[in-house]
């Protein structure tokens, strides 16, 4: 089936197209037309124009879309899950639950709109002020680019686009050229649920030639970005003066300390290590693990990856599917080979057939090693003996990359200080780091990115502050 772009609500066929193949198997799912300058052009003067239309929507129309834009996704859920799996090789368990959160973040953008914005400002406390009374609010700040990654192709693009629509603000939303077809559906269930049509862009093609373009143009207001560290500098470098949230990965790593709950740590770490095969932002990737328990958690630990079954995605019964490419394949069988010459050991796992990676576990890996120190987006765990807590942090904050980190523990002074001195934008206790729920603040520090998600915090970066200062009458 060939699939057209989005331009201001119209759908586009184009020249070039993309093939868009399963994962799994490599049949064609679908084949999508690419976006060529014309149309970025069209699309760019679309969201400039329609931004006088989606600023004067009230809050109640802007909820009421959001809300029937939830319904629709719920009606289409299975629709959604179905090709999210042909797509991305996701499980249909895991695509379901993802279009689940998809509908929630729909609801939480919705809910946004029910709540007080701005506050009263004292001005009567600063020494000039004494005759001054005033508030502020937030307004719109323009059109939002949202560039998406291959991974969660429906609910990342809602973690920009509810917030974008919350706030009256036209979108381009630039889905991975991997899994381009559920930002089409998305983008024509936006319209369906009754946002300006003209307001609507969804323009697949590659990131050099589609992405690059439209952040540097100066009718983008807003730039939200998912994706690669590397991808993410060089688009940093295109988006001067404008309101910017970038999350750009992580090698998220999970303490386990010696009181911890052995049975309980192993059974998560496993299910955050393999969930997506390894390819989530927030996958555990390593694990430092005090001496005294080291040998037995390597042992639940390798006992879980066993138990895991790989297949065919849309099986019911499959618990894992595929890597996204054999040219990850490639890269992370070649991450392991250096960290086995280094002097690590591979526990459990390591070989593939097609696309399908063995649930892998390393240990006694070099902290130096590559599959350590970079980002796998991949099936693996490493596991490495620590001293003491002390050792644990370091190891932990040894590393360009700071999202989130795990730490399992009853020592309640232990979590304390995993919270205050690990150097990421969140810490669980007593769980992966692979946890989100979407209404809470999520982003990261150092090469992990900048600005947060979640609706309540993505609406802040694309609205901005205005403030009314009235002077009283002098006989007042």
């Amino acid at each position: 089936m060939d699939y057209p772009l989005i331009v201001g609500g119209k759908e586009v066929f184009t020249e070039e197209k993309l093939e868009v193949r399963s994962p799994y198997d490599g049949s064609v799912v679908g084949r999508v037309s690419v976006a060529d300058d014309d149309e970025i052009e069209k699309a760019l003067d679309c969201a400039k124009r329609s931004f006088s239309l989606t600023r004067t929507l009230t809050a109640r129309e802007r909820e009421q879309i959001l809300i029937k834009a939830r319904d629709l996704l719920a009606e289409r859920a299975e629709d959604f899950a179905r090709i999210i799996t042909m797509e991305m090789g996701k499980t249909i368990a895991e695509s379901r639950l993802e279009v689940s959160r998809g509908i929630e973040n729909l609801a939480l953008s919705a809910h946004l709109l029910r709540e007080p914005v701005g506050e009263v400002i004292p001005f009567d406390s600063a020494p000039n002020g004494a005759k001054k009374w005033g508030f502020y609010k937030r307004f719109p700040l323009g059109p939002v680019l949202a560039i998406t990654p291959f991974n969660f192709p429906l609910n990342l693009a809602l973690h920009k686009i509810g917030p974008a629509i919350a706030a009256g603000n036209p979108f381009i939303l630039k889905p991975a050229s991997k899994t381009p077809i559920t930002g089409l559906m998305l983008g024509k269930l936006i319209i369906d649920a009754g946002y300006p049509a003209e307001a609507v862009s969804v323009l697949p093609g590659p990131g050099a030639k589609v992405g690059e373009k439209l952040a540097k143009d100066e009718r983008i207001k807003v730039v939200t970005f998912t994706g690669s560290y590397d991808v993410g500098v060089k688009l940093s470098q295109s988006v001067a003066l404008k309101s910017v949230a970038f999350e750009l990965g992580s090698n998220s790593a999970a303490i386990v300390l010696s009181d911890a709950d052995l049975l309980w740590a192993a059974d998560r770490i496993i299910k955050g290590a393999m969930a997506l095969a390894g390819q989530v932002c927030i996958s555990v990737q390593r694990v430092y693990a005090e001496e005294p328990i080291f040998d037995r958690l390597v042992e639940l630990v390798v006992s879980a990856a066993k138990n895991i079954r790989l297949g065919d995605p849309i099986d019911e019964s499959t618990a894992m599917g595929p890597m996204i490419s054999q040219n990850d394949v490639k890269r992370i069988s070649s991450w392991i080979s250096e960290a086995v010459m280094q002097g690590g050991e591979v526990a459990t796992g390591g070989n593939h057939d097609g696309n399908l990676f063995e649930p892998t576990v390393l240990i006694n890996v070099p902290q130096s090693a590559t599959i350590v120190q970079k980002e796998a987006f991949a099936p693996v765990v490493v596991v490495n003996k620590v001293s003491d807590l002390s050792e644990a942090i370091d190891m932990v904050n040894d590393s360009m990359y700071g999202l989130q980190a795990g730490i399992f523990t009853n020592n309640i002074n232990a979590a304390r200080r995993a919270f205050e001195e690990i150097e990421v934008g969140g810490v669980v206790v007593n769980d992966v780091p692979t946890f989100r729920a979407d209404i809470m603040p999520y982003g990261g520090v150092k090469g992990s990115g900048l600005g947060r998600e979640g609706p309540r915090y993505a609406l802040e970066h694309m609205t901005y502050i205005k403030v009314c200062v009235v002077h009283k009458p002098d006989n007042e």
